[in-house]
């Protein structure tokens, strides 16, 4: 949403002042200014962040998180989030498209980590041949919609799927489908028989992310295509290996659109409102050692489960709920200018309140953070 200054005097937190995680944030703001160029167009016009996505690719931005080994850039979830907060200070919209892409390639580094023998070709893909993926999570979650029937060497899937956010850039959906009273995970190719975009996607804010509907009719799916099983209405190891990368990377895109509200306001106000900018860094930088905090207590060697969902939830709770409060706060400060949409932080403010949506939402986190506490691993409501 801003351009960088150099010296960024006033930049806000996170200071970045090791080596391995700036070139990260170097290649983040290269990008992030290029997107910043055509923000308020794609804003304007509901349109994908298509130029930024070319810089993604011609950068290896999308290769971010795959091992070194594998032909990646070997990013860890802390440096990727470092890079997807300063990112989103450009432009939210492509930050959170890009989130998508970024967890699950993440959460792929976790399988190849824990033994599953499908996910070393999935993230060689990424990095050889730029491969996209992309993820209707936020719209079926525990409680999919989408039905899966059995047939000679696979299964038929139909169904509808919201919100696959950069859906004209990726190649397969990561998605899920019930079959009695357990549920699917597989991904499909967008390309495939059946499938087909239909373009939704028009909404208050997050407009550039084009999280248009999928429509899949009778999608056949291989049955060695099928990574994973769980039962209906549980978390089950998938979704916890999903969730525990999706929220520390989505809470540091919304700290990076609060980060640049900040700096919008900083730069534009005068010494009256000290007091007000103060609370803005008081609020983001406890969001960010909330994020920062819960990928420590992770370790090396993690299990995705029910502790960790929670104490990741928790993070990205705090720094989803102080971006908005920051983002208000410089709209504050700035005054009415910042009521025009030529401002950016009418923009911000649109796109920061997406992040109160994507589960679990910041009640549902609670409730299941206290039924963790209570022994209870169990679903949310």
């Amino acid at each position: 949403m801003t351009t960088l200054d150099t010296p960024r005097v006033t930049s806000t937190y996170p200071t970045v002042t090791r080596k391995d995680d700036a070139k990260f944030t170097e290649m983040a703001a290269r990008i992030g200014a290029v997107a910043a160029r055509h923000a308020a167009e794609h804003d304007r016009d509901a349109t994908f962040v298509s130029e930024a996505y070319e810089a993604m690719r011609e950068e290896g931005y999308l290769a971010l998180a795959v091992p070194e080994e594998l032909g990646g850039l070997g990013a860890t979830m802390r440096q990727v989030c470092y890079a997807q907060a300063e990112l989103a200070r450009h432009d939210g919209a492509t930050a959170l498209a890009v989130t998508m892409h970024l967890y699950l390639t993440l959460m792929q580094c976790y399988r190849r980590h824990k033994g599953a023998p499908d996910a070393e070709g999935v993230l060689r893909r990424v990095a050889a041949e730029g491969l996209v993926i992309a993820t209707s999570g936020g719209s079926d979650w525990l409680w999919p919609t989408t039905t899966a029937t059995p047939v000679d060497g696979g299964f038929l899937i139909s169904g509808r799927k919201a919100f696959c956010s950069q859906s004209p850039r990726a190649d397969v959906v990561a998605t899920s489908a019930v079959l009695g009273d357990e549920v699917l995970h597989f991904s499909a190719p967008l390309d495939a028989d059946g499938v087909r975009i239909e373009e939704t996607w028009d909404t208050l804010g997050m407009r550039g992310t084009a999280s248009h509907d999928v429509v899949m009719e009778d999608v056949f799916v291989p049955a060695d295509k099928i990574a994973a099983r769980r039962p209906y209405g549980e978390f089950g190891a998938p979704l916890f290996a999903a969730v525990v990368h999706f929220a520390p990377v989505c809470g540091a895109t919304y700290f990076g659109i609060a980060s640049g509200a900040r700096d919008v306001a900083v730069r534009s106000t005068s010494k009256s409102a000290t007091r007000q900018i103060g609370l803005m860094d008081h609020k983001l930088r406890t969001s960010w050692w909330s994020l920062m905090g819960s990928i420590e207590e992770l370790g090396d060697d993690y299990t995705a489960g029910p502790g960790p969902l929670a104490a990741v939830m928790l993070a990205k709770r705090q720094a989803v709920l102080e971006a908005v409060e920051v983002v208000g706060l410089a709209m504050e400060v700035l005054g009415g200018r910042s009521f025009f949409r030529r401002s950016p932080l009418e923009r911000a403010y649109r796109d920061v309140r997406a992040g109160t949506f994507h589960p679990l939402t910041p009640e549902a986190t609670l409730v299941y953070a206290g039924k963790v506490a209570q022994g209870d691993p169990g679903v949310t409501e």
